[in-house]
C-alpha cells in the first residue's frame, strides 16, 4: 500500500468512533464563518458542511471511499 493509502487508512481510523465530535466541529466552524461574514455566504457554507459530514459518514466504517463530488482536487502538473 502506498503513502496515500497509508494516510487514508490512518484518517479513517481517526474518524471511526469520533464521528459526532467531528460533525459538531464542522457545524461550529460553519457557524463561525457565517458569523464573521454576516451570513453572506450561508448557502456555500452549508454545502461545504453537508459535504464534509457526508465524507465523515462514508469513511467512518473503514471502507475505502472517495471524497464527495466537487471536493476532489486534481494533482498539480509538474513544471
Amino acid at each position: 500500500m502506498g503513502l496515500f493509502g497509508d494516510l487514508k487508512g490512518k484518517a479513517q481510523g481517526l474518524i471511526r468512533g469520533n464521528e459526532q465530535a467531528i460533525k459538531d466541529g464542522i457545524g461550529k466552524a460553519g457557524d463561525f464563518v457565517d458569523s464573521k461574514t454576516g451570513g453572506k455566504y450561508t448557502s456555500h457554507v452549508d454545502k461545504v458542511q453537508n459535504g464534509a459530514s457526508t465524507f465523515v459518514d462514508k469513511n467512518a466504517d473503514g471502507t475505502p471511499n472517495e471524497a464527495p463530488a466537487g471536493q476532489v482536487v486534481p494533482p498539480e502538473k509538474a513544471p
